[in-house]
């Protein structure tokens, strides 16, 4: 007995070991996987595949030059109400989204960037800090509550470390008050921005070179321009003397030339020169700067000429400007008091929303820029630039003589007679970018000189200086005693982020507008615009059949009194055809929408059914395969 089961005993310690290997192989590729986990958490932090259709999370090569380039530590805090934003689920989408790409900047900085979240509950040492900060709470949340949602950063001193930080004042706080999804296309220039402007150690220089009062008189008791001073609180501004200057060296940022008028070629040449080796400048010219105290001329009656131009260096970047013309605009014309009657003056406009450029940062978030008098520019046939513009006005405009505005002072509403619009949308500023050449071929021989620059250069045109007056868009309030300007349209943040956004490096300027998250769902959207074009012819049939009917009903009406009783009876008819007509069409509408909902919600289902059943199904259908092709192989192998 025992040797017969002796072989059954050899056997049962051969089946022991052979389960303890498996169980000792899977906890071994356990203890494996798990140290990959952890590792790959540390070597694989910064590289992450960006799966969405328009790399909506992968960092433009202006932002990782930006981050790549930081001299400082940097730390971001973002705030976000994550309890009051609870019932707001675009919003807490949208946070999500703005968090990945600060934890991509974060991963991508090698250590140079920390960032900290924090949900500043009401009436906390958090929401304390946000509102410290700088950032701006918006209503709506849930219970009444405030939503916080914008970014605080600041930047230490490179030489102080992670310890010491602690006790460590930052020596530079900025933010971003609210992160406000109209600007989604803009948000990684907006981060970018934040991160440029923490990381310098100085305010950019502004140049201003002009022939308006803009630096107002103390002599007379006049202060700057609104405009002026809100500039200077953001950068370090410098006048610049038009009739001594010849060089403008690198470190002026941005350069200012607002009314330019009789400037000596020396001076033109300097600008020129300084466009051509990269340099930011901004144009403001007018055919009418209502602020240019230049008289006429009693002897002769001529009206005085308070034009601006720069027409030698317009014709060499192909730009046409004519400084006699003026855009009139009713659509968009402001009211203006005259002998104590509000009147509209058509040279006179407020630009809305729809006339701002919504793809540039410059003029994404603005609402209404005030003009008076403003002209217009356009390119030249031979012209290789782009002009791109900012600011535009309705199909509605007409150009007219300077000089017939200049007439109309007392009564605009004789700019009106004879009115013709143009069918054409005039450019009142807009960005030029492209390769330019010198203006001064003839100065090819001196030192220094450029003949063009690079192929990418920019300048921003405005065809209009009396938007930086503060007639245009501040009004004096008197507040706890204290004078005030309230402003009542962004004709200053419109310079405003002009400057920030030329101020800035190349990399930053680099950074284009971006798709937004928003994923529409084409295929229902392409059903309802079949649908809409049904909708819109039966009601254009409906329309039609009515406007037949009413003629139909004035013949016959009665012409004399023999036919009343005749002609009613006819009218009664036509009217009742045309409402049996009227219900059948309404009757057709509804089917369409019906029509249109079943499509939908056929789509919808057979989405489901694909995600739900399906997908699951064939995974499902495959394990089993496998299972089955590996049973059958060990079946073989036995």
């Amino acid at each position: 007995m025992p040797r017969l089961r002796l072989p059954g005993a050899l056997h049962k310690p051969l089946h022991v070991s052979r389960r303890a290997a498996i169980h000792v192989a899977l906890t071994l590729l356990a203890l494996v996987t798990a140290s990959l986990i952890v590792s790959s958490g540390h070597w694989l932090r910064a590289r992450r595949i960006d799966l969405t259709a328009d790399k909506l999370y992968t960092l433009s090569p202006g932002t990782l030059q930006i981050v790549d380039h930081l001299q400082r530590p940097l730390r971001l805090t973002l705030y976000f109400s994550e309890h009051a934003a609870r019932d707001l689920p675009k919003l807490r989408s949208y946070e999500q989204r703005v968090r990945y790409m600060l934890q991509e900047i974060v991963a991508r900085s090698h250590g140079r960037v920390q960032l900290s979240v924090i949900d500043p509950l009401p009436y906390s040492d958090d929401e304390a800090s946000a509102e410290g900060a700088g950032l701006t709470p918006a209503s709506g949340g849930s219970n009444g509550e405030r939503v916080f949602f914008g970014l605080a950063g600041s930047a230490m001193s490179a030489s102080t470390d992670n310890d010491a930080a602690e006790g460590t004042s930052p020596e530079r706080t900025l933010a971003i008050p609210f992160f406000d999804r109209a600007r989604e296309a803009f948000l990684e220039y907006d981060i970018a921005k934040l991160l440029f402007e923490l990381n310098q150690t100085s305010k950019p220089h502004i140049g201003v070179i002009s022939s308006l009062p803009v630096e107002g008189n103390p002599v007379l008791g006049q202060q700057p321009w609104v405009a002026m001073q809100q500039l200077s609180q953001l950068f370090d501004v410098k006048m610049l003397d038009p009739t001594e200057l010849k060089w403008i060296g690198a470190d002026i940022d941005v350069l200012l030339l607002i009314h330019p008028k009789h400037l000596s070629a020396d001076t033109l040449y300097a600008i020129d020169q300084y466009v051509l080796r990269g340099g930011h400048l901004v144009v403001f010219v007018d055919p009418d700067a209502e602020l240019d105290n230049t008289p006429g001329d009693p002897t002769t009656g001529a009206l005085p000429d308070h034009s601006s131009d720069l027409p030698r260096l317009f014709a060499a970047w192909g730009v046409r400007y004519n400084p006699h013309e003026v855009v009139l605009d009713p659509t968009h014309a402001l009211s203006v008091e005259l002998a104590g009657t509000s009147i509209s003056h058509p040279a006179m406009l407020g630009l809305d929303a729809q006339q701002l450029n919504r793809d540039d940062a410059v003029t994404a978030s603005l609402q209404r820029i005030d003009l008076s008098t403003a002209g217009h520019f356009d390119l030249t046939q031979n012209a290789t630039a782009r002009l791109i513009p900012l600011l535009q006005s309705s199909p509605d405009a007409e150009v007219v003589p300077v000089q017939r505005v200049q007439r109309a002072a007392d009564n605009p509403s004789l700019l009106l007679q004879g009115y013709k619009p143009d069918d054409t949308r005039y450019v009142f500023a807009a960005r030029l970018r492209g390769r330019f050449v010198s203006a001064f071929p003839e100065r090819a021989k001196q030192p220094g000189h450029l003949a063009q620059s690079a192929p990418d250069d920019e300048v921003v045109l405005v065809a209009d200086t009396d938007l930086l007056s503060d007639r245009l868009w501040v009004e004096p309030q008197t507040i706890l005693g204290q004078p005030v300007m309230r402003p009542f349209a962004n004709n200053g943040d419109f310079l405003g982020n002009l400057v920030d956004n030329l101020s800035g490096s190349s990399a930053l300027l680099s950074i284009r507008s971006r798709s937004t998250s928003q994923r529409p769902f084409t295929r229902v959207e392409a059903l309802r615009n079949v649908a809409d074009q049904k909708f819109l012819q039966k009601e254009q049939e409906l329309e039609r059949e009515l406007a037949e009917t009413r003629q139909r009903l004035a013949e016959l009406q009665p012409g004399k009194a023999g036919r009343a009783d005749n002609s009613s009876s006819e009218q009664r008819h036509e009217i009742e055809q045309f409402r049996q007509r009227q219900l059948a069409i309404n009757k057709e509408l509804r089917d369409v929408q019906h029509q249109l909902n079943a499509e939908i919600d056929s789509l919808g289902l057979r989405l489901k059914v694909i995600n739900i059943v399906l997908v699951p199904a064939l995974l499902a259908l495959l394990g089993l395969l496998y299972g089955w092709r590996r049973t059958r192989r060990n079946r073989r192998r036995r």
